[in-house]
């Protein structure tokens, strides 16, 4: 930073990814719905996220990061999977695969296996690529509607995140997915029936 400078307000991506990096909890949009972020790889950050959401600790957690590529850094990726992350991501499609070690096991409720996000929302890959990777959950109390304006968060969200990017109404539906390596989908979502289509056509 140049001399002069340094009482410049720093913008909400920044703040946001400092947020992160302190081991705090923000919210963000996605092309889905709005998301709340940690730091994927701090058991304790992971456990923040779960008391906001009141969820329960037997029910994992994925991860988001900016591109198909970083994912491998976290997941053990087979040829079949690498092909289908290059046609669905980025994109509404959450990739169930093998986890590296470096994943914690608070994550995935010691699950062997991790869900990999990649958001098509500008403001989502602006945060991921300054921090990363971030914890991709719904942005609500475990039990109530996903959010798709930040109006509209519950106010235990509210009060857990230091930040909130507001990047307007998103979407509306929650991501597909889908392990490719099992040809297993465990949620419908957005081009359910285009994933259906390619497990077949790649078995």
């Amino acid at each position: 930073m140049s001399e002069g400078r340094a009482d410049t307000p720093r913008g909400p991506i920044a703040r946001a990814a400092d947020a992160i990096r302190a081991g705090d909890l923000v919210v963000y949009p996605t092309e889905t719905v709005y998301g709340l972020g940690a730091d994927a790889l701090d058991p304790e950050a992971i456990t923040r996220v779960f008391d906001a959401k009141g969820r329960n600790r037997s029910e994992p957690i994925s991860l988001a990061v900016p591109t198909p590529e970083t994912a491998l850094s976290y997941v053990s990726v087979s040829e079949r999977e690498r092909a289908f992350m290059a046609e669905f991501l980025p994109g509404p499609v959450t990739v169930v695969m093998a986890k590296r070690a470096v994943v914690p096991d608070a994550l995935t409720a010691g699950e062997d296996r991790v869900g990999i996000r990649v958001p098509d929302h500008d403001l989502a890959h602006a945060l991921l690529d300054a921090v990363e990777p971030i914890t991709a959950t719904s942005a609500n109390v475990s039990g109530r509607p996903s959010v798709t304006d930040p109006d509209s968060l519950d106010s235990e969200i509210r009060a857990a995140a230091a930040e909130v990017l507001d990047g307007g109404e998103t979407g509306g539906t929650g991501s597909t997915v889908v392990d490719v390596e099992r040809g297993e989908i465990h949620r419908d979502g957005p081009l359910v029936a285009d994933i259906e289509a390619w497990l077949q056509a790649h078995p």
